[in-house]
């Protein structure tokens, strides 16, 4: 109870509670259940990779890291990004250490959101987006992507775009529906931002992990860096937790040009100031063998396959995701209950939790779908189909 003298506190997040990840992955540890809810593996990095850091620390890296990042690792980045994409990031004023992916997009949406801007956010979205969006003052304006494939309707993006409209936050490979973006689909958000005063966050984090690459698809991923007119006006942020498998260091990266650069780096110096130094340094050396990127979308493709094999005889409905390490199924045919209530009572009942995909819509639009993440074990993928299949 508030007593006289003390002040009432006015919520700058009033509609912002316990996010689901942390709902969903408690539920999974009070219950015993498989967690295929949060996305992280439940596997060991490469070894590798760990015994280089306790190296760095045994080196003395151990004090505070310069606030953009340690210098190897960003000219390690600069290196990959450039054998990756063709694209050049100057190391010392274009490219910035983050922690993790999702300071990097808080970063960069306070760097160029004011009051009264409006920011368009594709939904389904990653929950952190509007939450930084608000902080800044800012007005999300969504623009909904509906099952079965996702895909942007540009007619309905343009219709969005108004005089106010400062920021386009874009997500490829898309969580949670693992959609890829086309080459086409850069090209209609040049030609919208092309002559306006709007800039673009890309989050980037599963940039290595797209699927069917030699398939009828001929998939791949296409950073908005890859395009001139997207590439001047965007913060391409990526994660080294996604890819190496390390979700728990929260170590990621912001790629912009100098100007942008230069505003963003005011922003984290203050939110963050630096990244863990002896990771950095770890994470350097490590980034001198491409085998670990190049190889991580076939590794994460067998995992993909192994638990759409284990749920193929089941009543649930799906399309192969086409990137990240999340599959969507529907459930449309098995009960016709709320996503959330359905994605608890599988965690109590048959062990298995996952993650509604409600949650992710602005209005909790239900279309009776459960996300599943296969960062996981193979025995624990196995053991999930078989009880999701016994449904």
């Amino acid at each position: 109870m508030l007593t006289s003298s003390q002040p009432a506190l006015v919520s700058k997040l009033p509609h912002v509670g316990t996010t689901i990840f942390t709902v969903m992955s408690k539920l999974a540890l009070d219950t015993g259940a498989l967690n295929l809810s949060q996305g992280f593996p439940n596997f060991e990095p490469d070894p590798v990779l760990t015994d280089l850091v306790a190296r760095a620390m045994r080196q003395e890296h151990n004090q505070y890291a310069p606030m953009p990042g340690v210098p190897v690792l960003r000219e390690a980045i600069a290196r990959k990004t450039a054998e990756v994409y063709g694209i050049s990031y100057h190391p010392d004023h274009e490219i910035t250490v983050t922690s993790g992916a999702t300071e990097a997009l808080f970063a960069a949406i306070t760097t160029v959101v004011r009051p009264g801007d409006e920011v368009l956010v594709f939904e389904p979205a990653y929950d952190s987006y509007v939450p930084a969006i608000e902080l800044a003052g800012g007005i999300p304006v969504y623009v909904t992507l509906t099952p079965p494939d996702y895909a942007p309707d540009w007619l309905a993006v343009q219709e969005k775009i108004t005089d106010k409209t400062r920021l386009i936050i874009v997500n490829t490979p898309h969580n949670p529906t693992g959609r890829v973006w086309t080459r086409d689909d850069l090209n209609q958000l040049a030609a919208l931002v092309r002559d306006r005063n709007i800039f673009l966050v890309s989050d980037e984090v599963y940039e290595h992990i797209v699927f069917d690459r030699n398939g009828e698809s001929n998939r791949a991923h296409h950073s908005l860096m890859s395009h001139p007119t997207l590439q001047e006006r965007t913060f391409v942020i990526s994660s080294f937790g996604k890819t190496y498998h390390v979700t728990g260091w929260k170590i990621g990266y912001c790629l912009a040009p100098n100007e942008l650069t230069a505003e963003f780096r005011k922003v984290h110096q203050f939110v963050t100031f630096s990244v863990v130094t002896p990771m950095q340094y770890a994470l350097a050396e490590y980034m001198n063998r491409p085998e670990p990127y190049l190889e991580l979308a076939d590794f994460y493709e067998q995992k993909r396959n192994l638990f759409l094999q284990a749920i193929a005889g089941s009543r649930f409905r799906f399309t192969p995701t086409e990137g990240t390490f999340f599959q969507n199924v529907s459930y449309a045919a098995i009960t016709d209950e709320p996503d959330y209530d359905l994605a608890v009572r599988l965690t109590h009942d048959i062990g298995v939790a996952s993650i509604p995909t409600s949650v992710f819509y602005h209005d909790r639009n239900d279309y009776h779908i459960l996300r599943f993440c296969f960062a996981k074990d193979d025995d624990t993928l196995k053991r999930a189909g078989e009880r999701l299949s016994a449904l």
